[in-house]
């Protein structure tokens, strides 16, 4: 077969494949807005005196984690116990987060301030950190600057948009939006407390950043992921989910309490 009718054969061939693909696609950014009537919302507090947020990525030995199992072999190693895991943010091909990733103390993907398209670049975007001392979310540009509330950042990673910073849903989000899906996202209350939530069913932005202003009482909220991703590993709460990506945050506790 010569070449040139190779190629034109192999793209009549998965033409139907990748119409379906964009069908799949459209038909998950075109999902309606409706949330679990009996439970809207799954949520996992952890407090810093008790709990240890952690975030895993890569292994000593360059190896991804990739998966809530294997972040729990790891802890269960460090003779503690995994209360909850879900995706730190949003990430490339390959498993790479988009942004900032500080694991241990050690920063292994830099910060991104770049202009782009999706929700990572919707500015504000943000960063959650977590010190020595507590836990944080704050803008790219406060963290860019050196302005981060904590001592020595030991875990950090950047996604977009910032929900709510400062009490002030993001500029660009509407309530009538109809770009609704599945969500996960992370806020810390004012008395330091770390908030992690996933939506039962699917909701805008706006409505996902009022839940976490107004009814989990978030004065600053970052936004991780949708879709797929938006899976969670929470047993107190029924959940026992996996799957594959970049940065996991995991909530982490000493088997003696």
């Amino acid at each position: 077969m010569a070449p040139r009718r190779a190629v034109l054969f192999v793209l009549i061939a998965i033409a139907p494949v990748l119409a379906g693909c964009r069908a799949l696609a459209q038909a998950v950014e075109q999902q309606a807005c409706a949330l679990d009537a009996d439970e809207p919302y799954t949520v996992v507090p952890a407090h810093p005196a008790h709990e240890r947020v952690r975030l895993y990525w890569r292994r000593e030995d360059g190896t991804d984690y990739r998966t809530f199992a294997a972040v729990r072999e790891a802890v269960d190693r460090e003779g503690m116990a995994m209360v909850a895991a879900t995706n730190a943010g949003i990430y490339e091909p390959g498993f790479i987060p988009t942004g900032l990733h500080v694991e241990d103390g050690e920063t292994l993907v830099p910060l991104n301030t770049d202009d782009g398209r999706g929700n990572f670049f919707l500015k504000p975007n943000g960063v959650f950190v977590v010190g020595e001392d507590g836990a944080a979310v704050v803008s790219t540009e406060d963290y860019a600057a050196g302005r981060v509330p904590v001592e020595r950042v030991r875990y950090a990673t950047q996604s977009g948009p910032l929900l709510v910073r400062d009490g002030a849903l993001h500029p660009a989000f509407g309530p009538r939006s109809t770009s609704c899906r599945t969500r996960t996202g992370v806020g810390v209350t004012e008395d330091g407390q770390v908030v992690l939530a996933v939506s039962n069913g699917a909701v805008n932005l706006y409505g996902f950043a009022r839940y976490f202003r107004d009814t989990l009482g978030t004065p600053d909220a970052l936004y991780l992921d949708g879709g797929y991703p938006t899976r969670l590993w929470a047993p107190r709460q029924g959940r026992r989910e996996d799957g594959a990506f970049a940065g996991i945050i995991a909530v982490v506790r000493d088997l003696v309490q």
